[in-house]
């Protein structure tokens, strides 16, 4: 018996089969091979195509098939992880009105103060935990004034991974940790946010049914399964945005655990059992995973857009792709900590929460030209992507989520030594590397859905650590001075 997860991101959509009994991964793949393209019409907007996703996933789900050779009878539940905030809009047929808005577009944050900022910052932080910045939400508001059009033919309005599912089972349902990602969900009345609905003018009936995150929640048509090389009737019994799903890939299931991912952006994640918030809506807070209704659990995410975005950057359009992002990670290497007084603020992936909704734009600060040549530009571009996620995680701390372990990935910027040494050596946290990946984790949750372990965790057989490092208080001082001078660029401009 198999168990097989998609992890939906920006950049590509990526299968993976485990072993039921042994949790081992038998074989994954992602397509497609270089980068989704991400659309932007106009600046500070990010749109993708829903059809690419679900092409991407096809051609991934045949892939792992084909390298293991097993029977499509023998996948018993599929998974799925996606990523966040992101709105996809279909018509009564189903059919894609628009391409998505995805997570990284910037255009709604006027929407969402102006919710914010009418319905009261008191009322809203105490119901939503959050602003409604830029989340779906606020998304779905500048449809309905930008393109009245469009939105008049709106059936329902659904997230990425209620996408994907959708087109694997024809049936449209979301689940209450997805609406709380959106900025959609009361955590006072324990169900959708009725006022919200109604400051937008958002007709209920546009919201699809919820169901439980560990459910079956479809299964797979002829036509899916035809595409995607499975069987018909496969039931899909987990869904989860990207972010809690890393955690749950990294068992960080109970308070005062830590996940982080450092991909196209970079988020460090934190479980809580208290339903806090930041006042400036900074970061963010979520209904994470594990969370029911005896035993409260919240996920409060830092995410800092400009992550592995600005290493791709610099290769691709700097350096012209002629070295890989390995040897990218020994040039930086040549350059001391704190990269000569050279910094880099890594902004430059559309607006920034914990900015409170500000677009700065990716800048390098103090730049000698008979100094500093490309070993210093690219560490103080790893650097400064640290800097940010520190930053940050100086306000969760400020709500009560602090961190002495970071789980993450043994995947993109935790790659980098450099990367990795410099969050340890700042934060003064060890870091435990894993191995595993979000669709692992997508996959270990359609087990719990499916409801195959008997207990959570028992779905972890097969993970462990790979690597740890631990923090060189020696070396502190020199990163704390280094951040300091980060600091002082991002104040003062």
């Amino acid at each position: 018996m198999y168990f097989l997860g998609f992890d939906l991101g920006s950049s590509s959509v990526k299968a993976c089969l485990i072993e039921a009994e042994t949790g081992k991964a038998v074989a994954s793949a992602f397509f497609p091979e270089t980068e989704m393209p991400i659309e932007s019409p106009q600046p500070g907007f990010a749109e993708q195509q829903p059809q690419n996703w679900w092409i991407n996933a096809c051609r991934s789900s045949k892939a792992v098939m084909q390298q293991t050779g097993i029977q499509p009878s023998d996948v018993a539940a599929i998974g799925i992880s996606y990523q966040m905030h992101g709105l996809v809009i279909v018509d009564k047929a189903f059919n894609v009105l628009r391409p998505s808005i995805i997570w990284c577009d910037s255009r709604a944050v006027p929407y969402g103060n102006g919710a914010f900022d009418a319905l009261g910052h008191d009322r809203v932080l105490k119901h939503l935990l959050n602003s409604p910045g830029n989340f779906t939400a606020a998304k779905l508001a500048w449809v309905k004034a930008s393109e009245p059009a469009v939105y008049a033919q709106v059936a329902h309005f659904m997230l990425p991974g209620d996408y994907l599912a959708t087109r694997m089972t024809g049936e449209i349902v979301t689940t209450a940790s997805g609406l709380s990602e959106g900025a959609f969900w009361d955590f006072q009345a324990n169900q959708p946010a009725q006022f919200l609905l109604d400051y937008f003018g958002f007709d209920p009936a546009l919201m699809p049914p919820i169901q439980p995150t560990f459910a079956e929640q479809g299964r797979l048509t002829p036509t899916a399964a035809a595409e995607l090389g499975l069987q018909p009737g496969t039931p899909v019994t987990y869904r989860a945005g990207d972010q809690p799903n890393n955690a749950l890939s990294l068992n960080v299931l109970e308070p005062g655990q830590i996940a982080a991912t450092a991909g196209t952006s970079g988020v460090v994640y934190g479980v809580s059992d208290q339903a806090s918030y930041d006042a400036k809506s900074r970061v963010n807070t979520f209904l994470h995973v594990s969370h029911t209704a005896d035993a409260p659990r919240y996920g409060v995410l830092l995410c800092v857009n400009g992550t592995g975005i600005l290493n791709s950057w610099l290769r691709n359009q700097m350096l012209r792709g002629s070295v890989s992002y390995s040897d990218m990670n020994i040039l930086a290497q040549e350059a001391p900590v704190g990269a000569d007084g050279l910094v880099c603020l890594p902004f430059g992936n559309g607006a920034e929460r914990m900015l409170e909704n500000q677009d700065l734009g990716a800048s390098f600060q103090g730049l000698q030209l008979n100094r500093h040549g490309l070993p210093h530009m690219v560490r103080a571009a790893q650097e400064g992507i640290v800097f940010a996620l520190y930053y940050g995680i100086k306000i969760m701390e400020s709500v009560g989520v602090g961190l002495q372990t970071i789980r993450a990935g043994e995947a993109n910027m935790f790659l980098s030594p450099l990367f990795r040494d410099t969050l340890a050596n700042l934060t003064g946290a060890t870091i435990e590397l894993y191995n595993t990946d979000g669709a692992q984790g997508a996959a270990r949750g359609a087990g719990i859905g499916l409801g195959y372990y008997k207990t959570t965790q028992e779905a972890f057989t097969g993970l462990h650590v790979t690597k740890t490092i631990e923090p060189d208080m020696r070396a502190q001082e020199g990163y704390k001075e280094a951040y300091e001078r980060w600091q002082n660029a991002l104040v003062n401009g």
